[in-house]
């Protein structure tokens, strides 16, 4: 593509370049141990109130690394690691990358059978998991064909006596730790106690070695590991660095970035974990988001200067007593991701935090980023932003015809933080992206004449009713609006007149609101095709663990019952 078709970089804010070299910061590994000399004594992560510095998670990982060696694992073997985020997460994962290996993010709440496919699928031989979640391994492990070693960590790993309090209070009195079998399992602190002070031999790492098997694509068919590179992953960080450290006010003490979303999910594992070492940032682990009440307290307790989350998240905040009282004097930004965010939540985080809500986009198969809105931005914008710096993004019709101005259609991606391919599965690589190096998002979307990208839906999503479009989002947005919603979700049901009618199902916030109630503040503001036939109340919608809804498990459950 031709500067010309790129109307993007004239609409860049002044400082920020139009490339990055993804290769001038070299690996994962290498911005791990830069930041562990030039940040040793500044803390590096918090979990449930104790501090570790850059120096003493980097000893820890040296010990994890020795014990790997040990193991006889080779250089590209597979480490899976189940654990939300608590302080033995980026301990297990930074020994893992910095030792030559592949990290296996696992989403802890996933079932045995999900469980049981993606280790197999990635030949995992090592699994470390939280706990909690054990007794799923359990279940799980006599199908497990390549897990050679289980390893258990605890959340009051490397937090010290405090630890003890967690794990007690874990175990005995929250009893999130259910019962489990698995004899031979070893754990984490026996591993940080016996190699203590051990120095592993030098990994031999390069750009082009495989960090993350980041499996997606479970809601929609089988799960895929999305195989990012070294070089993928610093290409992001590099490109985030280019967007955002502009405009960061360093003359405070050193960012702190709120880190709810899990660092297993790409979003936070990019730009709240990896990116921040570079920043010499500290990452304050929320384990358990859903724990509102406990979230908040957290924020009261401890200064932040960013905070990332997905619109379900800013909404719970928003809506949970004690919000009030949370100090947002030093807060420099917020980001979004995930979903997408919906302006009436977007409008009132403002009004609370006195920060916009910088929204931005991308996949696990991007790394994730592949647009963000600037950060001079000063009113929510919904706009998924700007391609960042030496990406380029196009709207595509279904014979792959570039449409420009004329979308909507398909947005293809490409630069170099879109992954090498899928793990193992040439074909659906094939069906995902181009020779010429475009990725397929599946993603509907438009470009502005400003260049900035606009979600509309996913193809998916798509409701058709009388052969006319009408996207989930926007019946969403027009419906959080409304005074008495809490939550929404749109999605499309057979219908014997038009083909497919719009449902919405709604949680309320206000128990005296009624479907006419939500029908008629659609009729405002919706053409009549677009307007729900239905409105159900639910108490919960169907959600990933990272907050986002899913329309088509919610679908599915609707069309089960029917």
């Amino acid at each position: 593509m031709s500067d010309s078709s790129k109307p993007w970089l004239a609409a860049y804010p002044e400082g920020i370049p139009s490339t990055i070299d993804p290769l001038s910061a070299g690996t994962i590994a290498d911005v791990l141990e830069d930041g562990a000399r030039r940040f040793a004594d500044r803390p590096a992560f918090e979990s449930f109130g104790k501090r570790l510095t850059y120096a003493e998670i980097a000893r820890a990982s040296d010990a994890v690394i020795a014990w790997l060696q040990e193991k006889g694992l080779q250089k590209g073997d597979r480490v899976a690691i189940m654990m939300p985020n608590v302080m033995a997460y980026p301990v297990v994962m930074f020994a893992v990358l910095r030792g030559g290996f592949t990290v296996v993010n696992v989403n802890p709440l996933y079932t045995p059978r999900e469980l049981e496919h993606q280790l197999n699928d990635s030949g995992a031989r090592i699994l470390f998991v939280l706990e909690n979640f054990a007794h799923v391994v359990e279940e799980a492990r006599p199908a497990l064909t390549s897990v050679e070693t289980v390893m258990l960590a605890t959340a009051g790993d490397l937090l010290g006596f405090k630890g003890t309090i967690v794990n007690f209070v874990a175990r005995k009195i929250k009893k999130v730790v259910k019962p489990f079998e698995l004899p031979s399992a070893g754990s984490l602190a026996a591993i940080l106690k016996s190699h203590a002070g051990k120095k592993p031999r030098a990994a031999s790492i390069t750009p082009d070695d495989i960090a993350f098997l980041q499996y997606t694509g479970g809601t929609t068919g089988v799960s895929k590991g999305a195989t990012l590179l070294h070089r993928n992953i610093m290409a992001n960080v590099l490109q985030a660095d280019a967007w955002i450290t502009p405009f960061l006010d360093r003359t405070s003490a050193a960012p702190v970035m709120v880190t709810a979303l899990p660092l297993y999910h790409i979003f936070a594992l990019t730009c709240c974990c990896i990116y921040m070492q570079r920043l010499g940032a500290c990452c304050l682990l929320i384990a358990n988001p859903r724990d509102i009440a406990g979230f908040i307290k957290t924020l009261q307790t401890s200064p932040f200067t960013m905070i990332s989350g997905v619109n379900t998240l800013y909404n719970a905040l928003l809506n949970a007593p004690g919000i009030e009282k949370v100090d947002f004097g030093k807060l420099q930004f917020a980001v979004a991701g995930g979903m997408a965010m919906q302006g009436p939540v977007a409008k009132r985080w403002k009004e609370v935090s006195g920060k916009p809500i910088i929204e931005g986009y991308g996949l696990s198969e991007t790394s994730p980023i592949a647009t963000v809105n600037p950060l001079t931005l000063q009113e929510f914008s919904g706009t998924i932003g700007l391609p960042v710096p030496s990406t380029e993004l196009k709207i595509v019709d279904a014979d792959g015809n570039d449409r420009g101005l004329d979308g909507p259609g398909e947005i293809w991606i490409r630069g170099p933080q879109v992954m090498a391919g899928y793990w193992q599965r040439p074909e659906e690589t094939a069906k995902a992206m181009t020779a010429d190096g475009w990725f397929k998002s599946g993603d509907i979307g438009v470009m502005l004449p400003d260049g900035q990208f606009k979600i509309v839906d996913r193809m998916k999503d798509m409701v058709l009713v009388s052969g006319f479009n009408v996207y989930p989002n926007e019946v969403e947005e027009v419906i959080a609006g409304h005074s008495g919603v809490l939550e929404v979700a749109v999605i499309g049901l057979p219908d014997e007149h038009s083909g497919e009618a719009v449902a919405a199902y709604v949680v309320k916030k206000d128990p005296q609101v009624t479907e006419a109630d939500i029908i008629k503040h659609c009729r405002t503001e919706l053409t009549g095709y677009k307007v729900p036939r239905t409105v159900v109340f639910r108490e919960s919608l169907p959600k990933t663990n990272v907050g986002k809804v899913l329309r088509r498990v919610l679908r599915d459950e609707v069309m089960a019952k029917a």
